[in-house]
């Protein structure tokens, strides 16, 4: 299904993603700013009016700090770091419990009201951080490491290989859930440290994790990735079965995490010549495509259950940009026009159906037949990120930075 036509972006055009990033930076900005409690707002109308003023979740924080660290990175204003630098105050004065360690789930206003410690959320902290030095903020560096620790000392499982997902405020009651999802952020979060640093270790542990997943945890579940996991990383085929609502903890095959991880592991390519690596990505990715793709209404289905049918029908933004990334890197490593091609039948897609070109902004999520699914563009933590992200990813591959000698396309 094609929805090119004469007017269509060159999304090729390193210029181009550039402009997308900053224009969808711009959609949050300045409105996004709390001059009052400080940090941001999360929740916005399609216009970027304000729709909630005081839930302050810490993956929207991060999240923030990363976007604005990325226009930061690619030469947008001043005001961009700046305002990276006020969300990185704020998460350490007000997320930060500086009593037990580590990284409270929620706020409203400057209160912890769900005060529990999440891996993702310190997934998405470290990744912030990085991408922060990265851009040049360089007195948060040593938070690296910081955060590391805190990972290592209270969330990692050491006989698995990987790490658990969720304990209380002081540490001392852990949830029996495992999850494969705060280890994909992980995995992304430790990339971003070790670019960040040059320090080995975390690229090595972004490595050992994305084996135990794409590898180890797969076995179970046939070469796919399940979301879910009992104590001892068996999977829980039942957890979440009963809805499709939950954000964190999906219920059924989530075929754009399968994608993501393909994006991840092509990361890790560069870093490591080893055949399971690109063995893996070339799976996870076609399996998923092959499934997920929607031939009547264009774009990427949901989620599939265990018995091959289709759970959730919905496209979601996130899904969308990170199959754009993903495409976009094995066109850089292997220089197939088939990714080519399907990076820009994905971004046409996107281009009519998700880029918002009036106000600016990603929608957040539409039904199978493309249509809105609520009135708010972007309900926290979602920030745009994933677009951000893999568009900066794009630009990479398309400016020579990721991978060298790869051929200027026009079409």
């Amino acid at each position: 299904m094609s929805y090119h036509t004469p007017e269509s972006p060159n999304f090729f055009s390193a210029d181009w993603l550039r402009t997308h990033i900053f224009q969808t930076i711009e959609f949050y900005y300045p409105q996004c700013m709390d001059e009052e409690n400080g940090g941001y707002f999360h929740c916005f109308r399609d216009d970027g009016s304000v729709c909630d003023t005081l839930d302050k979740p810490l993956v929207g924080i991060a999240r923030f700090i990363y976007n604005f660290s990325i226009g930061a990175l690619l030469g947008g204003p001043l005001e961009w770091r700046l305002a990276a630098e006020q969300g990185l105050r704020f998460l350490n004065r007000f997320f930060r419990d500086s009593v037990h360690g580590g990284y409270y789930w929620h706020l409203k206003g400057r209160i912890a009201d769900d005060p529990k410690k999440i891996a993702y959320g310190h997934a998405f902290v470290l990744l912030a951080v990085s991408t922060a030095v990265k851009a040049g903020i360089k007195e948060v560096r040593k938070w690296i490491e910081d955060i590391y620790n805190v990972l290592e000392n209270r969330f990692w499982d050491g006989d698995h290989g990987l790490y658990i997902e969720e304990r209380s405020a002081d540490w001392q009651t852990v949830s029996p859930y495992r999850g494969q999802n705060p280890n994909m952020h992980l995995c992304e979060a430790l990339i971003a440290a070790f670019e960040a640093t040059g320090c080995y270790k975390y690229l090595e542990r972004a490595r050992g994790l994305a084996y135990a997943v794409t590898v180890g945890l797969a076995a179970k579940t046939g070469g796919m990735i399940w979301e879910q996991y009992d104590r001892n990383w068996n999977p829980d085929w039942f957890y979440h079965e009963e809805y499709a609502g939950n954000e964190f903890r999906l219920y059924g095959f989530i075929l754009g995490h399968s994608i993501e991880w393909s994006k991840l592991l092509l990361k890790l390519s560069v870093y490591y010549s080893e055949s399971w690596i690109t063995r893996r990505a070339y799976h996870l990715y076609h399996c998923a495509m092959a499934l997920t793709e929607d031939s009547a209404y264009g774009g990427l289905l949901f989620s599939i259950l265990p018995a091959g049918c289709i759970f959730d029908a919905d496209k979601y933004y996130w899904v969308m940009a990170e199959a754009i990334g993903a495409s976009v890197l094995f066109a850089g490593l292997s220089r197939h026009p088939y990714y080519l091609q399907k990076y820009q039948s994905l971004f046409l897609y996107c281009d009519r159906f998700f880029i918002d070109h009036k106000y600016g902004g990603w929608y957040n999520r539409l039904n199978r037949e493309n249509q809105r699914t609520s009135p708010v563009k972007s309900p926290p933590p979602k920030t745009d990120y994933h677009p951000i992200a893999n568009c900066y990813e794009a630009l990479r591959v398309f400016s020579g930075e990721r991978f060298r000698n790869l051929p200027h396309f026009n079409e």
